[in-house]
């Protein structure tokens, strides 16, 4: 892809804002790990390296290599990218004498530099380094300094090679997006012509091309992402495409029979399968939840497999597979550690004889509503919140039983109802009931009970890769408390999750 830009990731905790910041300049963008890169660096106008929790003068130093990229493409090189620079080119980086995590202010920038341009002396940046560069590399030239750290930014005389000791991407770095912006469009001479249009044109196209005359077969859950998947491949394929929503025993309360209805009209050619009893019976006694998340995930493919039997010709499998769940399942040395395997992202097994087709795959969450919008989707579907894959399973903690799902289903009917009732719900990004795996003692009328205990859980977000916790009112919570008790039978204490994303993750499993 053509004026896209490759980001190296490091394994710092801000490579995705990164991504995101990029994205927001209508440019694209991909992550991939230091030692990872791809193969044809050709596709790639610019590269950025990410920060690391690593330091350049330790054994274990992270080195790409740059062999490709330095003084043949633009370079911006963040945080520890700029200290390898230095370090392993001719400068020297050494331990802080103080700490230098938080905010900071520019006390000198270097007159008629393009990276600086429309960026004042003054202008606040955000650092988050133990190590500092005391030497610029060969042919290093000082750009940018803050009180407390002379070599702020530099560039490398010769090259389009340039380095930052802050993080432009966070929103602490007031003019963060205008530095990027500099970077990529004056001096890279990127195009920003990432849109929603663009993409749908880009994306229709390549379906035709990679599915051609063969069938695909389209998992649906309701959600945005597979009803955005399945309109983008409606639109390029048409009749070739068969759809199917299959019950997993874990969707909300009469999710089954609303989402069938919820494509009528639509065009899609959707088929229900009822597989509960065979999800819920391969899940029994099971607690763990990686093990459950990978049952989930093999018998999702199970059952499909099943379908695509049926199915004559069918020779490639859709998934509403998106960025954020590529990145978070990501493990290799260094970059981003795996927080949790996606059961839809990853191969299929061999016993398996379709292909992997995801449009959506290089997509943050916001970024799919805009072409959902493009595709002109009901904003209402669009607007749905994000529900886990593995459905209630992750959000009921410890084993799965029938009455607990029932349980689950029951509360968390009464919240997002709630929510709709009291114009909450477009104001929260994702909500939902957790069912904990402890008993507390209530008291009901005279009588003294040791029921489940239920968590609700409501987070703001743009993409799902941060969160913070929605402060929904007291008055407002405690009428879904009184509720859920009342209606709900097993359950007599409700609690309310106040942690944001990191340290929490937005699902408790």
């Amino acid at each position: 892809m053509n004026n896209s830009v490759l980001i190296l990731d490091f394994g710092s905790q801000y490579t995705q804002l990164i991504a995101r910041r990029v994205r927001e300049l209508n440019i694209f963008c991909e992550i991939h790990p230091f030692n990872h890169l791809p193969e044809n660096l050709d596709e790639f106008s610019a590269v950025i390296l990410s920060g690391s929790p690593y330091s350049v003068r330790s054994e274990d130093a992270l080195h790409p290599d740059l062999s490709q990229i330095r003084g043949k493409k633009p370079l911006l090189a963040v945080c520890y990218g700029a200290q390898y620079l230095a370090h392993f080119n001719g400068g020297s980086v050494t331990p802080s004498k103080i700490r230098e995590y938080g905010r900071a202010n520019l006390s000198f920038i270097e007159g008629n530099e393009p990276l600086f341009e429309g960026i004042s002396q003054g202008s606040q940046v955000w650092m988050s380094h133990s190590d500092t560069i005391k030497e610029l590399p060969t042919g290093g030239i000082c750009l940018a300094s803050t009180t407390d750290v002379k070599n702020a930014s530099y560039r490398i005389e010769g090259e389009d090679t340039y380095a930052i000791q802050f993080h432009p991407e966070v929103s602490h770095s007031i003019d963060g997006k205008k530095l990027l912006e500099n970077f990529l469009i004056k001096i890279a001479k990127i195009k920003p012509t990432w849109t929603s249009d663009n993409f749908v044109e880009m994306t229709v196209k390549s379906l035709k091309e990679q599915v051609g005359n063969e069938k695909v077969v389209l998992g649906l859950s309701g959600g945005v992402d597979s009803t955005v998947t399945a309109v983008l491949l409606n639109k390029a394929i048409g009749n070739q495409l068969r759809c199917i929503f299959v019950n997993n025993g874990l969707l909300r309360k009469n999710e089954f029979q609303n989402v069938l209805k919820q494509y009528e009209g639509m065009g899609l050619n959707v088929k229900g399968v009822n597989a509960s009893e065979r999800f819920l019976n391969a899940l029994a006694g099971k607690s763990d939840p990686e093990e459950k998340r990978k049952i989930i995930g093999r018998v999702f493919i199970e059952v499909f497999d099943d379908e695509a039997h049926k199915i004559e010709d069918a020779k490639w499998l859709g998934q509403g597979t998106i960025y954020p769940d590529v990145i978070e399942s990501l493990s290799v040395k260094g970059p981003s550690a795996t927080i949790k395997s996606h059961h839809n992202v990853g191969g299929l097994p061999d016993f398996m004889k379709l292909k992997v087709v995801e449009p959506l795959r290089m997509l943050f969450k916001d970024e799919v509503r805009r072409v959902g919008r493009a595709l002109g989707i009901d904003d209402e579907l669009l607007g749905r919140h994000p529900f886990p894959g593995p459905g209630l399973a992750i959000r009921i903690l410890g084993d799965i039983t029938p009455e607990k799902v029932s349980i689950l289903q029951e509360v968390d009917a009464i919240f997002i109802n709630g929510l709709k009732e009291h114009g909450l719900y477009d104001k929260v990004w994702q909500a939902g009931a957790i069912l904990l795996p402890i008993n507390s003692v209530g008291v009901m009328g005279d009588e003294r009970t040791y029921e489940k205990v239920v968590a609700l859980r409501a987070v703001e977000s743009v993409d799902g890769m941060t969160a913070d916790w929605v402060d929904l009112p007291y008055k407002f919570l405690q009428k879904i408390s009184n509720e859920i008790i009342n209606k709900v039978k097993g359950v007599n204490r409700v609690v309310y999750d106040i942690s944001s994303k990191p340290p929490a993750t937005i699902e408790w499993e």
